[in-house]
């Protein structure tokens, strides 16, 4: 729930019009990098966040992206605020008024209407865990940093694969320059398979 207090969040008071800055404005209320598209980012990704803690500081970026999309709004319209007829052809400013007249209507500075292909959210991804088979040794992958490790402690390691489970959702061991076949003793180490937990 928001309380809107009735006022921008940093005042604009533009004096002169011009339209044709007011067409490069424009983007950064409705273009791809512009504050539509980022308020929308942040308000949605925020329910993926399983940390309320996380949650909360993305609503409040969202929120503050919402008091710049004001901001430049106010700024769009006062820089285009009673046009003439020969100021709006004079300015290139007649393809946008045919459509939207004054209106302040979210595009990016080419013409390219506002969408939702101008962000994208994401839920969280299940975590990976190296299983280690012929023990009971489980390795959770949090990061790319663990998985580096895990990795890089196999590097020597020279193996056969002698069984592969079925009804598991198994990543493929990397390719280490060692042909399975190559030499039959097992390293310290057994052969880890990346499973998503389930």
């Amino acid at each position: 729930m928001w309380i809107y207090e009735k006022k921008l969040e940093f005042p604009v008071h533009i004096k002169e019009p011009n339209p044709k800055l007011a067409q490069l404005i424009i983007s950064q209320y409705g273009g791809p990098d512009g504050e539509a598209g980022a308020s929308f980012r942040y308000l949605s990704q925020r329910y993926s966040m399983k940390d309320r803690r996380v949650a909360g500081v993305l609503t409040d970026v969202g929120t503050e992206e919402l008091a710049h999309l004001e901001i430049v709004g106010a700024m769009v319209h006062q820089l285009t605020r009673d046009l003439t007829p020969e100021e709006i052809e004079k300015s290139g400013f007649a393809p946008y008024y045919v459509d939207h007249t004054l209106g302040v209507w979210p595009q990016a500075a080419g013409g390219i209407p506002f969408n939702a292909c101008e962000f994208q959210v994401k839920g969280e991804k299940k975590p990976l865990t190296a299983k280690f088979y012929g023990t009971d040794k489980k390795l959770p992958i949090r990061n790319r940093q663990e998985m580096d490790e895990i990795l890089k402690s196999l590097e020597d390691c020279k193996y056969e694969i002698t069984e592969v489970k079925k009804g598991e959702r198994i990543k493929n061991a990397p390719d280490r320059g060692l042909h399975p076949r190559q030499d039959r003793h097992h390293c310290h180490h057994s052969l880890p398979a990346l499973a998503h937990q389930r």
